[in-house]
């Protein structure tokens, strides 16, 4: 069986650790690398399969413009936007709506990993 491949974009270090603690106990996940420069992300992302790719920016204001350069190259991608700020997580996909769930718990954070890689078929 296939791990879903994660990748961390991570600024404040303390989000990041608590995230990637949570899905290496996952035995259907996998963290892939960590790069802390979006640009490094793009290279990153050339360079290993990913299937999720969750970054803890310092603030978010609208969609980050490094979204649209990851779709287009990776447009299967899923993007989860963590805020420690106001403790919400932000998914974005291609082609569809970005959708914003306020205070997420740890559950729903891993089945919204999930869903990108397991979809629904109803």
């Amino acid at each position: 069986m296939s791990k879903i491949n994660v990748m961390f974009s991570s600024r404040p270090k303390l989000l990041s650790e608590v995230m990637r603690n949570l899905i290496e106990r996952q035995p259907d996940m996998k963290v892939v690398g960590e790069v802390i420069d979006p640009i490094e992300l793009i290279f990153a992302l050339r360079m290993t399969p990913v299937d999720v790719v969750i970054i803890t920016p310092l603030k978010v204001d609208g969609v980050p413009r490094i979204c649209g350069q990851l779709f287009k190259e990776h447009p299967q991608l899923r993007v989860l936007i963590l805020t420690g700020e106001s403790e919400a997580i932000y998914i974005y996909q291609m082609g569809t709506q970005r959708k914003c769930i306020e205070r997420p718990s740890e559950k729903l954070i891993l089945d919204v990993i999930r869903e990108s890689f397991y979809p629904s078929t109803g």
